[in-house]
């Protein structure tokens, strides 16, 4: 009897009270999510201020850091990151606000920060992980000679090349992300990867060397295949971010609606 009227009294608790600790919940999950993105964000200035500072001779050459994949991913990511800070600023600044233009024009900010993670931060940023790293292990000197040892630092290369991934990953587990139409987000990620080649090839052919060690130590067939499998995997990796995403959300609305199920008597 007496656990049967505790159970009433639980039960008709005002709703206010039962989505309190709901509501504390979730603000200090935004307080959170914020908090590590302006973190994420101020280390990606820290290593593009620091590589800038850096005086390589490749700087000072036709196209300057802008030639260098990694660079480009680089600030990608930084303006990734600092439309993620400016969403979280404008979130707080419009919430409980009935402007109408506010509010769209948030949602707009958002669309473009899940476009951004979508078709370049996330397959661009893993796509310069994985590709550094196994051609690094295979032969360094196809990628990044030790003649860079004494320019740049081993943080700084790290920094560069290895904590891309696990902030990306950090800003898809901790928000939720709608990508566009697969087959506009394939076209677009084609676009970038196709734009990117371009580049290299001018590059070389104003230059007469190739941005990338490895290009002057395989055909032209060669380049053409390795050019295509380049843009295949950029393509994958998008594909791969999109089921991750949905895994991931999916599988925690699952999880919080078996929280939110009554139990059976």
């Amino acid at each position: 009897m007496i656990m049967t009227a505790m159970t009433k009294e639980m039960t008709l608790q005002p709703p206010g009270l039962a989505q309190a600790p709901r509501a504390v919940h979730e603000a200090f999950a935004h307080a959170h999510k914020s908090v590590l993105r302006v973190a994420i964000l101020l280390s990606y200035c820290s290593i593009l201020c620091n590589y800038k500072a850096i005086e390589m001779p490749a700087h000072k050459t036709y196209g300057g850091s802008w030639k260098f994949l990694t660079f480009i991913d680089l600030v990608i990511q930084a303006v990734f990151f600092g439309i993620c800070v400016l969403t979280d600023l404008s979130s707080l600044l419009t919430r409980g606000s009935s402007n109408q233009e506010q509010e769209r024009q948030l949602k707009k900010l958002i669309s473009l920060r899940d476009w951004m993670l979508a078709v370049l931060a996330f397959p661009v940023g893993v796509f310069v992980v994985t590709v550094f790293w196994s051609i690094y292990i295979y032969d360094r000197e196809m990628v990044y000679p030790k003649l860079l040892d004494n320019f740049i630092p081993a943080w700084l290369n790290h920094g560069m090349h290895t904590t891309v991934l696990p902030f990306i990953l950090i800003e898809m587990r901790t928000s939720h992300h709608q990508y566009p139409s697969r087959s506009c987000g394939l076209a677009a990620v084609c676009t970038f990867a196709v734009g990117y080649i371009l580049w290299v090839c001018w590059v070389h052919h104003v230059t007469g060397i190739w941005v990338y060690p490895l290009l002057e130590h395989i055909g032209p067939g060669a380049k053409i295949t390795f050019f295509g499998i380049a843009t295949i995997l950029m393509n994958l990796l998008y594909l791969l971010g999109e089921v991750l995403n949905n895994y991931i959300w999916d599988t925690q609305k699952s999880m919080e609606e078996c929280k939110e199920r009554p139990k059976s008597e």
